[in-house]
């Protein structure tokens, strides 16, 4: 690393003040139980290493009794804390980082099954040891059903033919439907395809029908390279071949027309020529046995025993529910304050029955209370999904200010009760009301609460809130309740084939059809939840997708009702899977319920339209809010668990981003232990794919570390230009170093996994001046020579927003393609990492229109009203009849983004954040700003616009002719159409919206944050009443616009623009 910006108390660092400048001090435990201390050199490799102590223990006693070096190897403690076995020996010591420097040698048959774990916890960042430590039942019954499981998969994976092995990893991505224009497009009717040969600078180039299949291209571009370079290969060859897009692991197979592949279909309404490589099956064959070769290392070929069935289920009693509230520990209140309970059985949302309140209790941090809590509900009617939720609260006499930080947080969910007297939250707590296995809970239970509180409360209580008790137990208040017992047998929950089923009343209303046709936050009222339940069968006739009203009309507390449903649900038809995501919401905690959905849910991975193909494209566009909802699976073994782990062990593409999406989120005390039992699953089902994401792991853990150098030398020198110049020389030495150019090289991209990237292009790369310091990254692309990559790092900044900001965009375009609208959208790549990190697509060839003006205008304050220089930008990159195209792809992706930024009310516009690419297409960046959170100053809202539409987009729509009304005029169709589309899918917009309200977002905390959706869509009201709306707020933003332009003047003059 640069002398100038490393840790000194770093033992790894090459000037650290810890030891010498070429050699560490490192101690070594061997086997024999001798201790040899000896200096290494820092840039050595393990293996190097291993001879230097292989030497020197020659000199200790028991040497004989070592055996075999190769025999041999080191494990030690890792940065996170892990137990890691170091099985790759041409590491270097120094970028193995161990936590001290202590080396342990062992045999390495120590077991394949402990190399495994090793592996493991230090790829989801959280070891093994620490879930065994936990002595949960349910969390060892789980790992246990999820290790069988795993093993049968890997099992099968061995005995998988390479061509069945491809179909799973590599299915062929295709899309179907009709191209506008399509011969329009094409070379006199034929699509020009560029042949590469693998191994080989050579291409060729073919002229071939659009329906023609890869089998028949792969035999002319056979014939092709035979006439061209003589009969090396024969034409009876060529199923030996295999085709792959050129700039990714990507192939195209089966006998489809080539242009029903997605990458190829890209290309042709893009009008780009498709890139194709020609493959030998061998190099596929390889790379299945290099997969084999892995699992066999770990996987033994016998299966295991399967595990023991429960015993049989009995009923519960008729009595009420009670509990014992016995004592609180370390409440955080104030001495002269009382403390108080209160609890509340939940469904979902829905209260039960009346909350009970304990009785007052003075003392410190100490409340004993030994009361009984009792509820109006008989045991035996209590849902398989009820909740129990508390809530520790002070009670005092008056409001008084804080005069410490102690409780600093309280005044802003003070809640005035009665007779002046005001309560504080203090703590929260959830916990299910059955245990895993369906057992009514008995007996003693700690619950460690949580102290930071929700916008929205149920009486201070937190329903939606995780039952998960808070892991950093050392300062958690504590609260001690006890379960009784009802009889001397466990209680449990009957299964579906006990309970008593009935029927409701046939009857149709004309209202039921107008409150099934409402959006989903709509509230219910409760004759309308009457009338929904009275009709139930009706709705299931006639209005199958109306199922979660019905739910939402259930009564909960009634036993009868329960059964009803269940019996219900069993011939309700399959709702589709946009559908049924909605019954994934915290508001549908039923377990019948929830699996319901799951099974609709994998109609969308399972055949597709073209026959055996898996498409997992629609559960990958969702895949973000799946992860998300499993915070209210209350039990780690559910149907939604196994679905996401049973797909992504199927579909590598879904199992890439799977991991990602759950360790991003593994810092989180609330799900820290449940994603890691998910991910240690996948990994053990997937486990070719431990070492790809293992090296992912390792280039973002670099990339972390030249960050934090970047910004430390950044602060030391700001504001001086040639300190800087010096910072961006010592990042690129950085680069440079060879433990950081392996690291960063041959490597699958975390955003694409199909891309590989093969190494850094050093002298592209910088860092850009923003506050988080985010590096811009150039890689080569290994698969296409001459072809680079750009990659933003982010550390510092959450980017799960913007994720979910790009996801939306991406659906819209999906909507609109399938209507037949493509108004060519770029929904550029976005992954969150980590703990407020992670990586950023750049689009290629684009320019923001702040620099597009600046170009043409040397005065910041200038620039901004220039409506010339937008159009002129396109002029030089384009002309000819590719301009009429730019403009073209200008005039489809403003409608498409003014459209799409309007409906979700995405802020803080300015010409740094709109961009073009030379090809005409514009897009929008940097989503900090969401559902109408405008920024303002000084109280007054800065943006006044509904949408982004100033006069010089409308010169580049018009073609620089001011009386251009035709072009102007597709324009507006364009955004109209857009909108009445988006509309049609109001719900299911509101339903991934709402999905998200747990990850913790700071612009989607609470249902109100989503009302900003309805109102824009203008739901419940007619298209005619919607078309009028949305063509005020079109002549609102072409009005106003010289605002934006102001706005735009001000912000290139405060980033002194010039």
């Amino acid at each position: 690393m640069p002398p100038a910006m490393t840790d000194i108390l770093d033992i790894w660092a090459a000037d650290s003040q810890l030891s010498n400048e070429d050699y560490v001090t490192v101690d070594f435990l061997l086997p024999t139980g001798i201790y040899i201390q000896m200096e290494v050199p820092r840039e050595a490799t393990i293996q190097h290493i291993k001879l230097l102590l292989w030497k020197q223990a020659s000199t200790y006693p028991l040497f004989a009794f070592l055996g075999e070096m190769e025999s041999h190897m080191f494990e030690c403690v890792n940065q996170s804390a892990v137990h890691e076995a170091l099985e790759d020996e041409t590491r270097r010591l120094c970028d193995v980082r161990p936590f001290l420097p202590v080396l342990k040698l062992v045999p390495r048959n120590c077991g394949r099954a402990e190399r495994l774990n090793s592996k493991i916890g230090t790829l989801i960042g959280k070891g093994l040891h620490e879930l065994d430590a936990l002595q949960d039942q349910e969390v060892k019954d789980f790992r246990v059903k999820m290790f069988r499981i795993s093993e049968e998969k890997m099992q099968r994976v061995q005995m998988m033919t390479w061509m069945e092995w491809l179909q799973s990893c590599f299915s062929p991505q295709l899309e179907n439907g009709v191209i506008d224009g399509l011969q329009e497009k094409l070379f006199d009717g034929a699509l020009k395809v560029i042949m590469h040969f693998d191994q080989s600078q050579d291409t060729a180039s073919l002229m071939v029908s659009p329906t023609i299949t890869p089998r028949e291209l792969t035999e002319q571009a056979v014939r092709k390279w035979i006439t061209t370079h003589g009969p090396e290969e024969d034409e009876s060859s060529c199923g030996e071949f295999l085709l792959r897009v050129s700039n990714k692991l990507e192939f195209l197979y089966g006998e489809h027309p080539l242009i029903h592949y997605k990458y190829v279909r890209a290309c042709v309404i893009g009008k780009d020529t498709p890139h194709l490589t020609l493959v030998h099956c061998g190099m596929v064959q390889a790379m299945f046995e290099k997969e084999l070769s892995a699992i066999g290392a770990v996987v033994n070929r016998k299966t295991s025993n399967p595990p023991l069935p429960l015993p049989p289920k009995r009923r519960g009693p008729s009595v009420s529910f009670k509990i014992v509230l016995v004592k609180g520990s370390k409440v955080n209140a104030e001495e002269t304050a009382k403390v108080q309970v209160r609890a509340g059985l939940f469904h979902g949302t829905e209260l039960l029955c009346k909350p009970s309140v304990s009785t007052e209790s003075s003392g410190r941090s100490e409340h004993v209370w030994n009361h009984t809590l009792d509820f109006d509900i008989a045991v035996c009617d209590l849902p398989r999904m009820a909740r129990l939720c508390f809530a520790i609260y002070a009670v005092m006499d008056k409001v008084k200010k804080q005069k410490s930080t102690k409780n600093a947080h309280i005044n802003k969910y003070q809640t005035i009760r009665k007779a002046g007297k005001v309560h504080y939250p203090i703590a929260w707590v959830n916990t299910m009301v059955f245990d895993y296995r369906g057992h009514l809970k008995t007996g003693d239970n700690i619950l460690h609460c949580w102290s930071s509180f929700p916008d929205e409360l149920e009486e201070m209580l937190n329903p939606i809130g995780t039952v998960r008790t808070n892991p950093y137990t050392e300062n958690a208040t504590a609260l001690h309740i006890y379960f009784p017992e009802y009889s001397s047998c466990p209680v449990v929950f009957p299964p579906f084939d006990k309970v008593r089923t009935g029927r409701g009343g046939k009857k149709f209303h004309i209202e039921l059809k107008e409150i099934m046709e409402r959006d989903p936050l709509s509230q219910l009222c409760e004759n309308e939840k009457d009338l929904i339940w009275t009709l139930r069968y009706d709705c299931r006739e006639n209005f199958p997708q109306s199922l979660p009203k019905l739910l939402l009309s259930v009564k909960w507390s009634k036993h009868e009702d329960m059964a009803q449903l269940q019996a219900l649900l069993q011939i309700w038809p399959k709702l589709s899977p946009r559908d049924a995501l909605e019954l994934l919401d915290f508001n549908y905690p039923d377990q019948y319920v929830r699996e319901y959905a799951v099974r609709c849910l994998k109609d969308m991975s399972g055949k597709s339209e073209f026959g055996w193909m898996n498409n997992d494209d629609e559960l990958s566009q969702y895949l973000l809010q799946l992860v998300q909802v499993l915070r209210y699976e209350p039990y780690y073994d559910c149907a939604l668990t196994r679905f996401l782990l049973e797909r992504a062990q199927t579909n590598r593409k879904i199992g890439h981003f799977l991991f990602w999406h759950l360790r991003s989120e593994i810092h989180m005390p609330a799900v820290s232990v449940q994603f890691s039992l998910i991910l240690e699953a996948y990994c053990r089902g997937s486990i070719p794919h431990i070492e790809v994401l293992k090296k992912q792991v390792e280039a973002l853990s670099k990339l972390k570390a030249v960050n934090e150098l970047i910004k430390l030398g950044t602060i030391k020198n700001a504001r001086k230009t040639k300190e800087a110049m010096l910072t961006k020389e010592a990042m690129l030495t950085c680069l440079r170093q060879t433990g950081f150019t392996e690291t960063l090289s041959d490597l699958h991209s975390p955003l694409n996994p199909s891309v590989v990237l093969s190494g850094i292009n050093v002298e592209k790369c910088r860092y850009m001046d923003s506050k988080m310091k985010p590096l811009w990254i150039v890689y080569n692309n290994k698969l296409l020579g001459g072809d680079t990559l750009g990659i933003i790092f982010k550390n510092g900044d959450d980017l799960r927003q913007d994720m979910l900001t790009l996801q939306i965009l991406r659906l819209m375009d999906l909507l609109w393609k399938e209507a037949n609208l493509d108004l060519r959208i770029v929904p550029y790549g976005c992954l969150a990492t980590g703990d407020r990190s992670g990586l950023i697509e750049v689009v290629s060839a684009a320019e923001t229109i702040a620099n597009i003006q600046l170009t043409s205008s040397n005065v910041a304050a200038a620039a901004a009203f220039n409506k010339d220089a937008l159009l002129n930008w396109l002029k030089e990159k384009n002309s000819g009849d590719a301009l009429d195209r730019a403009i073209e792809e200008f005039t489809l992706s403003c409608a498409g983004y003014c459209v799409a930024t309007y409906v979700l009310g995405i802020g803080d516009r300015h010409s740094d954040n709109i961009m073009v690419r030379s090809t005409g297409q514009l897009f929008h960046i940097d989503f900090g700003h969401i559902l109408g959170n405008f920024k303002s100053k000084f109280g007054i809202k800065r943006e006044r616009v509904p949408f982004i539409l100033t006069h010089d987009f409308i010169h580049v729509i018009q073609q620089g002719k001011t009386g251009n009304t035709e072009k102007f005029g597709n324009f507006r169709q364009y955004c109209e159409d857009a909108y009445l589309i988006l509309r049609r899918n109001g719900n299911l917009f509101i339903t991934l919206f709402a999905l998200m309200l747990t990850a913790g977002l700071p612009e989607l905390t609470s249902v109100k944050d989503i009302q900003y959706l309805k109102d824009s869509l203008a739901l419940g009201k007619t298209d005619e009443e919607a078309l009028k709306q949305f063509r005020q707020k079109f002549d609102e933003a072409l009005r106003e616009s010289w605002t934006t332009k102001v706005n735009w003047m001000a912000h290139n003059v405060a980033h002194n623009r010039s």
